[in-house]
Protein backbone atom coordinates (compact mmCIF):
# COMPACT_ATOMS: atom_id res chain seq x y z
CA UNK A 1 0.00 0.00 0.00
CA UNK A 2 1.13 3.60 -0.43
CA UNK A 3 0.15 6.33 1.74
CA UNK A 4 0.83 10.20 0.79
CA UNK A 5 -0.48 12.39 3.64
CA UNK A 6 -0.18 16.64 2.67
CA UNK A 7 2.95 15.92 0.55
CA UNK A 8 4.59 19.39 -0.14
CA UNK A 9 7.80 20.06 -2.33
CA UNK A 10 8.88 23.29 -2.55
CA UNK A 11 12.01 24.33 -5.21
CA UNK A 12 14.41 26.96 -4.19
CA UNK A 13 12.43 27.45 -1.36
CA UNK A 14 14.94 30.37 0.01
CA UNK A 15 15.08 32.30 -3.35
CA UNK A 16 12.43 35.25 -3.98
CA UNK A 17 10.54 33.09 -6.15
CA UNK A 18 10.40 29.75 -4.83
CA UNK A 19 8.15 27.08 -6.84
CA UNK A 20 6.03 25.02 -5.06
CA UNK A 21 5.39 21.82 -7.33
CA UNK A 22 3.19 19.61 -5.06
CA UNK A 23 0.79 21.30 -2.43
CA UNK A 24 -0.91 19.71 0.01
CA UNK A 25 -1.11 16.36 -2.27
CA UNK A 26 -2.87 13.14 -0.21
CA UNK A 27 -4.01 9.80 -1.66
CA UNK A 28 -3.73 6.14 -0.66
CA UNK A 29 -3.04 3.30 -3.32
CA UNK A 30 -4.51 -0.19 -2.11
CA UNK A 31 -2.95 -3.31 -3.53
CA UNK A 32 -3.58 -5.39 -6.10
CA UNK A 33 -4.96 -1.88 -7.76
CA UNK A 34 -3.89 0.55 -10.19
CA UNK A 35 -4.17 4.28 -9.08
CA UNK A 36 -3.89 6.79 -11.59
CA UNK A 37 -2.25 10.16 -11.13
CA UNK A 38 -3.75 12.40 -13.76
CA UNK A 39 -3.30 16.12 -15.08
CA UNK A 40 -1.16 18.14 -17.22
CA UNK A 41 2.22 18.38 -17.96
CA UNK A 42 3.56 20.62 -15.11
CA UNK A 43 1.00 19.51 -12.34
CA UNK A 44 3.36 17.93 -10.22
CA UNK A 45 2.91 13.82 -11.47
CA UNK A 46 6.27 13.40 -11.56
CA UNK A 47 7.76 14.83 -8.37
CA UNK A 48 5.09 13.72 -6.46
CA UNK A 49 6.16 9.75 -7.44
CA UNK A 50 9.74 10.72 -7.30
CA UNK A 51 9.13 11.53 -3.55
CA UNK A 52 7.08 8.36 -3.48
CA UNK A 53 10.18 6.47 -4.98
CA UNK A 54 12.75 8.17 -2.57
CA UNK A 55 14.40 10.10 -5.60
CA UNK A 56 13.38 13.09 -4.02
CA UNK A 57 13.11 14.29 -0.40
CA UNK A 58 9.97 15.83 0.61
CA UNK A 59 9.74 19.37 2.28
CA UNK A 60 6.96 19.36 4.15
CA UNK A 61 3.95 15.87 4.93
CA UNK A 62 4.70 12.13 4.74
CA UNK A 63 4.42 9.21 2.20
CA UNK A 64 4.68 5.83 3.09
CA UNK A 65 5.22 2.24 1.21
CA UNK A 66 3.95 -0.60 3.21
CA UNK A 67 3.94 1.16 5.97
CA UNK A 68 7.86 2.12 5.96
CA UNK A 69 8.39 5.98 5.80
CA UNK A 70 9.98 7.84 2.26
CA UNK A 71 12.06 10.18 5.19
CA UNK A 72 13.28 7.79 8.03
CA UNK A 73 13.83 4.26 5.70
CA UNK A 74 14.32 5.13 2.13
CA UNK A 75 16.61 2.19 1.65
CA UNK A 76 13.62 -0.30 3.03
CA UNK A 77 10.92 1.85 0.68
CA UNK A 78 13.31 1.12 -2.70
CA UNK A 79 13.75 -2.94 -1.70
CA UNK A 80 9.66 -2.72 -2.06
CA UNK A 81 9.08 -1.19 -5.40
CA UNK A 82 10.11 -0.69 -9.41
CA UNK A 83 10.07 2.33 -10.36
CA UNK A 84 10.33 3.33 -13.89
CA UNK A 85 10.50 7.32 -15.13
CA UNK A 86 11.33 8.78 -18.54
CA UNK A 87 14.84 9.81 -17.48
CA UNK A 88 15.51 6.06 -16.96
CA UNK A 89 18.56 5.15 -18.13
CA UNK A 90 19.41 2.42 -19.70
CA UNK A 91 23.41 0.96 -20.87
CA UNK A 92 24.12 1.13 -24.30
CA UNK A 93 26.87 -1.63 -24.62
CA UNK A 94 24.42 -4.31 -22.51
CA UNK A 95 21.81 -6.13 -24.12
CA UNK A 96 18.51 -6.63 -22.36
CA UNK A 97 19.25 -9.83 -20.90
CA UNK A 98 22.65 -8.48 -19.54
CA UNK A 99 20.56 -5.52 -18.07
CA UNK A 100 17.82 -7.43 -15.94
CA UNK A 101 21.15 -9.72 -14.74
CA UNK A 102 22.65 -6.77 -13.45
CA UNK A 103 19.99 -5.37 -11.82
CA UNK A 104 18.41 -8.58 -10.32
CA UNK A 105 21.86 -9.44 -9.08
CA UNK A 106 21.90 -5.82 -7.13
CA UNK A 107 18.36 -6.61 -5.59
CA UNK A 108 20.42 -10.17 -4.57
CA UNK A 109 19.42 -12.16 -6.96
CA UNK A 110 21.50 -14.63 -8.49
CA UNK A 111 21.89 -18.65 -10.53
CA UNK A 112 18.68 -20.63 -11.48
CA UNK A 113 16.46 -18.16 -9.84
CA UNK A 114 17.83 -14.65 -11.47
CA UNK A 115 17.66 -16.77 -14.70
CA UNK A 116 14.18 -18.24 -14.23
CA UNK A 117 13.51 -14.39 -13.22
CA UNK A 118 14.97 -13.25 -16.26
CA UNK A 119 12.97 -15.69 -18.75
CA UNK A 120 10.02 -15.10 -17.40
CA UNK A 121 10.15 -11.17 -18.02
CA UNK A 122 11.50 -11.93 -21.72
CA UNK A 123 8.92 -13.84 -21.86
CA UNK A 124 5.97 -11.69 -20.73
CA UNK A 125 7.11 -7.95 -22.85
CA UNK A 126 7.66 -10.23 -25.69
CA UNK A 127 11.56 -9.64 -25.92
CA UNK A 128 12.85 -12.95 -27.26
CA UNK A 129 14.05 -11.50 -30.36
CA UNK A 130 15.59 -8.66 -29.29
CA UNK A 131 17.15 -9.73 -25.53
CA UNK A 132 20.53 -10.50 -26.82
CA UNK A 133 21.13 -7.01 -28.83
CA UNK A 134 22.92 -3.93 -27.24
CA UNK A 135 20.04 -1.49 -25.93
CA UNK A 136 21.99 1.65 -28.00
CA UNK A 137 20.58 -0.38 -30.84
CA UNK A 138 17.08 -0.75 -29.51
CA UNK A 139 13.75 1.00 -31.07
CA UNK A 140 11.60 3.39 -28.48
CA UNK A 141 9.30 0.52 -27.53
CA UNK A 142 12.13 -1.96 -27.27
CA UNK A 143 13.91 -0.19 -24.24
CA UNK A 144 10.60 1.31 -22.93
CA UNK A 145 9.72 -2.75 -22.42
CA UNK A 146 13.38 -3.50 -21.26
CA UNK A 147 12.82 -0.37 -18.32
CA UNK A 148 9.95 -1.55 -17.59
CA UNK A 149 10.95 -5.37 -17.03
CA UNK A 150 13.89 -3.97 -15.29
CA UNK A 151 11.59 -2.27 -12.93
CA UNK A 152 9.95 -5.75 -12.04
CA UNK A 153 13.36 -7.99 -11.85
CA UNK A 154 13.11 -8.55 -7.92
CA UNK A 155 8.87 -9.08 -7.80
CA UNK A 156 8.26 -5.92 -5.82
CA UNK A 157 5.26 -5.05 -4.08
CA UNK A 158 4.92 -1.97 -5.97
CA UNK A 159 5.03 -0.69 -9.39
CA UNK A 160 5.35 3.15 -9.50
CA UNK A 161 5.10 4.26 -13.98
CA UNK A 162 5.76 7.79 -14.78
CA UNK A 163 4.25 8.16 -18.12
CA UNK A 164 4.70 4.68 -19.24
CA UNK A 165 3.76 5.41 -22.68
CA UNK A 166 5.49 8.73 -23.77
CA UNK A 167 6.71 8.79 -26.79
CA UNK A 168 5.74 5.43 -28.09
CA UNK A 169 3.78 4.99 -31.22
CA UNK A 170 -0.07 3.51 -30.91
CA UNK A 171 1.02 0.17 -31.17
CA UNK A 172 3.90 -0.75 -28.81
CA UNK A 173 1.61 1.69 -26.31
CA UNK A 174 -0.89 -0.43 -26.60
CA UNK A 175 1.26 -3.70 -26.05
CA UNK A 176 2.65 -1.88 -22.76
CA UNK A 177 -0.94 -1.26 -21.89
CA UNK A 178 -2.13 -4.72 -22.51
CA UNK A 179 1.06 -6.01 -19.89
CA UNK A 180 0.51 -3.79 -16.92
CA UNK A 181 -3.01 -4.68 -17.09
CA UNK A 182 -1.62 -7.60 -16.82
CA UNK A 183 -0.20 -7.37 -13.78
CA UNK A 184 -3.12 -6.07 -11.65
CA UNK A 185 -4.02 -9.71 -11.44
CA UNK A 186 -0.64 -10.05 -9.01
CA UNK A 187 -2.24 -8.38 -6.07
CA UNK A 188 0.40 -5.65 -6.69
CA UNK A 189 -0.46 -1.79 -6.13
CA UNK A 190 0.48 0.05 -9.33
CA UNK A 191 0.99 4.12 -9.19
CA UNK A 192 0.74 5.18 -12.43
CA UNK A 193 0.72 9.00 -13.47
CA UNK A 194 0.15 10.18 -17.32
CA UNK A 195 -1.91 12.43 -19.20
CA UNK A 196 -3.49 10.28 -21.60
CA UNK A 197 -7.12 9.64 -20.71
CA UNK A 198 -7.79 6.44 -22.56
CA UNK A 199 -5.11 4.81 -21.05
CA UNK A 200 -6.37 5.72 -17.68
CA UNK A 201 -9.82 5.10 -18.77
CA UNK A 202 -8.56 1.40 -19.28
CA UNK A 203 -6.03 1.17 -16.54
CA UNK A 204 -7.06 2.94 -13.77
CA UNK A 205 -9.07 1.35 -10.59
CA UNK A 206 -8.74 4.90 -9.26
CA UNK A 207 -8.09 7.91 -9.78
CA UNK A 208 -6.77 11.43 -8.92
CA UNK A 209 -6.90 14.94 -10.70
CA UNK A 210 -3.72 16.72 -9.84
CA UNK A 211 -3.59 20.05 -11.54
CA UNK A 212 -1.97 23.41 -10.22
CA UNK A 213 -0.12 21.37 -7.88
CA UNK A 214 -2.89 20.00 -5.72
CA UNK A 215 -5.78 16.99 -5.89
CA UNK A 216 -8.85 18.08 -7.09
CA UNK A 217 -10.58 15.31 -7.33
CA UNK A 218 -9.99 11.53 -6.00
CA UNK A 219 -11.94 8.22 -5.74
CA UNK A 220 -12.98 5.34 -7.79
CA UNK A 221 -12.85 5.68 -11.13
CA UNK A 222 -16.29 5.28 -11.68
CA UNK A 223 -17.61 7.63 -8.98
CA UNK A 224 -15.04 10.41 -10.38
CA UNK A 225 -16.46 9.85 -13.56
CA UNK A 226 -20.00 10.76 -12.56
CA UNK A 227 -21.69 8.92 -15.69
CA UNK A 228 -19.17 10.96 -17.89
CA UNK A 229 -16.16 10.03 -19.57
CA UNK A 230 -13.04 10.45 -17.67
CA UNK A 231 -11.16 13.03 -20.01
CA UNK A 232 -14.90 14.70 -19.74
CA UNK A 233 -14.98 14.51 -16.13
CA UNK A 234 -11.15 16.01 -15.70
CA UNK A 235 -12.04 19.29 -18.14
CA UNK A 236 -14.95 19.62 -15.96
CA UNK A 237 -12.71 19.79 -13.22
CA UNK A 238 -9.95 22.00 -14.20
CA UNK A 239 -12.59 24.55 -15.84
CA UNK A 240 -14.63 24.70 -12.00
CA UNK A 241 -10.80 25.32 -10.58
CA UNK A 242 -10.47 27.81 -13.17
CA UNK A 243 -13.62 29.48 -12.67
CA UNK A 244 -13.24 29.45 -8.97
CA UNK A 245 -9.83 31.25 -9.18
CA UNK A 246 -8.65 32.48 -12.72
CA UNK A 247 -5.76 33.62 -10.96
CA UNK A 248 -3.93 30.60 -10.42
CA UNK A 249 -3.79 30.28 -6.82
CA UNK A 250 -6.27 27.17 -6.20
Amino acid sequence: MIEVDQLVKVYAPHSPEPVRAVNGVSFTARPGTVFGLLGPNGAGKTTTLRIVATVLRPTGGTARVGGVDVRRDPAGVRRQIGFLSASTGLYDRLTPREMLAYFGKLYGLDGAGLESRIDALVDLFEMRDFQTRPCGLLSSGQKQKTSIARALIHDPPVLILDEPTSSLDVLVARTVVERIDALRSSRRTILLSTHIMSEAERLCDEVAFLYRSKIQANGPREEVKAGRTLEDAFFSCVDEVDRRDPRGAA
